[in-house]
């Protein structure tokens, strides 16, 4: 079978968030199980190993009234070819996103990933695209390149990893940038605006998302952002499947950024070990307490205000706290000013650090993620793989990856409503089971054995894939 997975980025050539790991490993996974799956992504100002890209070819692209250069480089990593999309005007910038022009540069982007099929050799079943910067590739496929013999068996597959950015712009971007004329302007106006994601669910053969409870939370308004009507009207379509995290990459026993390496059988020395350079990292007493960690994005929906109201009340239970992240002012200044009033007891460190982010992971205790919605979350996997017990609230991955080890089998503590009580009483039963020193081991080695890696979660993509296929 063969697989093009489209999408604005791929660890390790340009990553911003989860998308890139994903984009990086799944079709790796696919590879291993003998499938030819190819990445196609942008070939960003600052694209990482550049020196490693070979020529292909170079083409011109349709976009709105215009044709645009696109130029098509490859690279092999990994047994997985990656073709690089590039146009100096729309990607030659510092940064992935965030300009006036995103969804002209997307369109553009969406469009070359079909145009370059006729200037390759490979030629896929199926095209798995990924959020709205690729979104426009099944509404571009169906409506200009489905009569044509290369395209007419091509099936399509979206991927929402996150419903929260869809890629809404006025109705006037679409004949002029896009090159949607009006008699085809409905396949992507929703609710008044030109809605890429809206587009993708609505000509896509199977929309997929990146947890089975996630795909179900977005047939509620609570969490679709507005779009939960038109994914109830296509249920027959949406199925959730679970991410995994690349075990080679997040893995204690080799990892090269932590104090000491350790396994499943030799956690006890290697954490005590990990966790004292991390309370010297950050000047924290060590006193045995345990030490609750964050790495995290400080912004409302990952429940920073949560942890905002109980913060006080942690630390009077003997408890050490550290913060990794950066985001809205209110609550980097309030961990700033925690950490100044409570030396010893508190650690902050505000923007993002990979490798101290490795260093929370192997050297805390407890991991808080009390997530208002996460559609996967890969953090609570790392964590466990490192054998640092999560604190999640039960949605999205959060629930289908973390199970309440109140019952003797869990691998966490869980909470379900979200509010502060709640999560104060989740890490009130975690400081606790901290201090049961037989006990504790026993749920870090269960953590520490749970299976996160991929191969688990391709196969669930290898049967999607199968039954797209397959569909007419």
């Amino acid at each position: 079978m063969k697989i093009l997975y489209a999408a604005s980025e791929a660890a390790p050539f340009a990553k911003s968030g989860g998308l890139a790991d994903v984009a990086g490993a799944l079709p790796k996974a696919l590879v291993r199980d003998g499938i030819d799956a190819r990445v196609v992504m942008p070939l960003y100002g600052d694209l990482k190993f550049k020196d490693t890209l070979t020529y292909v070819t170079n083409f011109s692209v349709p976009v709105g009234w215009r044709s645009q250069y696109c130029g098509l480089f490859k690279a092999e990593r990994d047994g997985v070819v990656f073709y690089f999309i590039d146009n100096e005007y729309y990607f030659k910038r510092s940064g992935l996103y965030g300009f006036y022009d995103d969804g002209e540069r997307f369109a553009f982007f969406s469009r070359a990933i079909l145009e370059m099929l006729f200037y390759t050799d490979f030629e896929p079943e199926i095209i798995n695209c990924n959020d709205w910067q690729t979104a426009l590739t099944p509404v571009y496929l169906n409506l200009y390149y489905r009569h044509l013999d290369k395209f007419s068996r091509i099936k399509t597959v979206f991927t929402i990893h996150n419903i929260a950015y869809q890629g809404k712009y006025g109705l006037d971007i679409l004949e002029d940038t896009c090159g949607i004329g009006a008699r085809d302007a409905h396949v992507v106006e929703y609710d008044g605006c030109a809605n890429f994601m809206k587009g993708a669910i609505e000509c896509a053969d199977k929309v997929t998302t990146v947890s089975p409870t996630y795909a179900q939370e977005i047939l509620d308004p609570w969490f679709s952002h507005g779009l939960d009507g038109l994914l109830r009207q296509k249920q027959y379509k949406l199925c959730g499947i679970l991410n995994g995290i690349d075990v080679d990459v997040f893995n204690p026993a080799t990892d090269p950024d932590i104090a000491k390496n350790y396994d499943a059988e030799t956690f006890q020395e290697g954490k005590a070990v990990c966790k004292e350079a991390l309370q010297d990292e950050f000047g924290l007493h060590k006193d045995g307490s345990p030490v609750m960690a964050m790495v995290t994005r400080l912004v409302g929906h990952k429940g920073v205000d949560l942890v905002q109201a109980i913060a006080e009340g942690l630390l009077q239970q003997g408890i050490e706290l550290v913060i990794l992240g950066s985001g809205e002012a209110q609550y980097e200044n309030f961990f700033n000013e925690l950490c100044a009033r409570n030396p010893g007891r508190v650690g902050v460190y505000i923007g993002f650090n990979a490798k101290l982010a490795q260093q929370i992971y192997a050297g805390a205790d407890i991991f808080l993620m009390p997530s208002r919605s996460e559609p996967c979350g890969l953090a609570q996997m790392v964590s466990c793989r490192y054998g640092t017990i999560p604190v999640i609230r039960e949605t999205g991955g959060l629930k289908d990856s973390i199970r309440d080890s109140g019952d003797g089998y869990g691998n966490g503590f869980t909470f379900a409503n979200y509010n502060a009580h709640e999560l104060y009483e989740a890490c009130w039963r975690a400081k606790e089971g901290y201090w049961q020193k037989d006990g504790w081991p026993v749920l870090v080695k269960r953590a520490m054995e749970c299976d996160f890696s991929w191969s688990n979660s391709a196969k669930s993509y290898e049967g999607l894939y199968n039954e797209v296929v397959n569909l007419w």
